[in-house]
């Protein structure tokens, strides 16, 4: 078995449920884990699902990523759009990486534009709610099957 996915979830996605559900749905965090572990497991892999509301944290987390995960499925929240230490590690990962976003980013005020992690993923899913999740898993399980 591959080493496992790391799903890394940044600031206040912890209050997935009850923040602002109009915009991030009415999964709890603890849903959204079981969405990607259960496709994870359908295609033989694993998810280390993880998630921090500190930056430094994060960081720390993609920097073990690059030793013991086959890849990271990233959620920077709030971070996305301001942390270059976060693309910094990103890029020194040396693992595939995918970014993902409950909401469409797209659709969102004009700051949210523009994304730190999308400079250092392969791939970007976003609007999709928790499905984007198991979409994500997917297309990660494809990429580590391919190397």
């Amino acid at each position: 078995m591959p080493k496992p996915i790391y799903v890394l979830n940044g600031p206040n996605l912890n209050l997935l449920g009850t923040r602002e559900p109009e915009i991030y749905g009415k999964h709890t965090l603890d849903d959204v884990a079981a969405v990607a572990a259960k496709r994870a497991g359908e295609l033989g892999l694993k998810c280390d699902f993880r998630q921090s509301n500190l930056e430094g944290e994060l960081v720390t987390w993609v920097q073990e990523a690059r030793e013991k995960g086959s890849g990271i499925i990233m959620n920077a929240a709030g971070l996305t759009h301001t942390s270059v230490a976060l693309l910094d590690a990103l890029q020194a990962a040396d693992v595939p990486i995918i970014e993902v976003h409950l909401s469409n980013i797209f659709r969102r005020e004009d700051f949210r534009h523009h994304s730190y992690v999308s400079k250092a993923a392969v791939g970007v899913i976003c609007g999709l709610g928790a499905q984007g999740y198991a979409l994500a898993v997917e297309a990660m399980a494809g990429i580590v099957d391919s190397k």
